[in-house]
C-alpha cells in the first residue's frame, strides 16, 4: 500500500485515477477545488480535500494536514490542468497567467512544498500534453495553454537533475487525445481513441513502476495528432 497524491480530481483523468488507485489498494489524496465528485464515491481509503493549487496558501497549509494524516508521500501526479482556447491576440493578461499558475507554478510550489514527505525512492509525474513538446505538431487558439505545458516539461528534466543523488525521480508524460471534458474544450467534436479510464490506468502503472526505468525524461503517450 502506497500513498498517492493526485492534482486535479473532480473530473476528466484525475477523477478515473482516484477509482483506480484505490482499488488497488492504496492511500489517496485527492486535490481539487471541487471535492463533490471524490467524496460522493465513499471509496476506502480516499480523502478528497479542497484545494486550490493556484493558491500558494493553499499549497503550504497541505503540509499540515499531511503532518497528521499521511506523513510519507511515495507518489505526486500533478494531473491538474487549465486550458484557454482564444486567438493569440484575444488572450488576457489574466488569462495567460491562470495558465501558467495552474500548469507551471502551482505545480512547483507544491513540489517543493512536499519534498521533505516524498520518499528518496518516490516518484513525481508531471502530466503535460504533445501540445508542449518541441517540434510537436501546434494548433491556434492554444498559445498560452501548450506553451505552459512545454515549461513543465523543461522543469521536470531540471529537477531530476538537481535530485538525481537524494531521489526522489521526476517524470513528465505529453499526453495525446483522451476523450475528457478538456478536450471537446481544445476540439469540439473530436473523438479521441482513448478513454479518461484508459489513460488513468496507463498513468497509475507508470507512476508506481516508472521511476525504476526512467528518470528526468519526457514520455510522449499518444497515437494520434492531437
Amino acid at each position: 500500500m502506497k500513498n498517492i497524491i493526485i492534482t486535479g480530481t473532480s473530473r476528466g483523468i484525475g477523477f478515473e485515477m482516484v477509482k483506480l488507485f484505490s482499488e488497488a489498494g492504496h492511500n489517496v489524496l485527492a486535490l481539487s477545488r471541487n471535492v463533490k465528485p471524490v467524496s460522493s464515491l465513499n471509496l476506502k481509503n480516499v480523502t478528497a480535500l479542497e484545494f486550490d493549487i493556484a493558491d500558494a496558501a493553499a499549497i503550504v497549509k497541505l503540509s499540515s494536514f499531511l503532518q497528521a494524516r499521511m506523513e510519507r508521500v511515495d507518489v505526486l501526479i500533478n494531473n491538474a490542468g487549465h486550458l484557454v482556447n482564444k486567438p493569440f491576440e484575444e488572450i488576457t493578461a489574466e488569462e495567460f497567467k491562470a495558465c501558467y499558475d495552474v500548469n507551471v507554478l502551482g505545480p512547483s510550489i507544491l513540489i517543493r512544498t512536499l519534498l521533505p514527505y516524498i520518499n528518496k525512492d518516490g516518484h513525481v509525474v508531471n502530466i503535460s500534453s504533445m501540445g508542449g513538446v518541441q517540434g510537436s505538431v501546434k494548433f491556434p487558439g492554444l498559445s498560452a495553454y501548450s506553451s505552459s505545458k512545454g515549461a513543465i516539461l523543461t522543469l521536470t528534466e531540471l529537477l531530476a537533475e538537481e535530485y538525481k543523488e537524494t531521489g526522489p525521480s521526476f517524470n513528465a508524460l505529453a499526453l495525446g487525445s483522451v476523450q475528457t471534458e478538456m478536450l471537446e474544450e481544445a476540439f469540439p467534436g473530436l473523438k479521441a481513441p482513448l478513454s479518461a479510464t484508459e489513460m488513468a490506468q496507463y498513468i497509475m502503472d507508470f507512476s508506481l513502476k516508472g521511476n525504476k526505468f526512467y528518470n528526468g525524461k519526457i514520455l510522449q503517450v499518444s497515437s494520434t495528432t492531437p
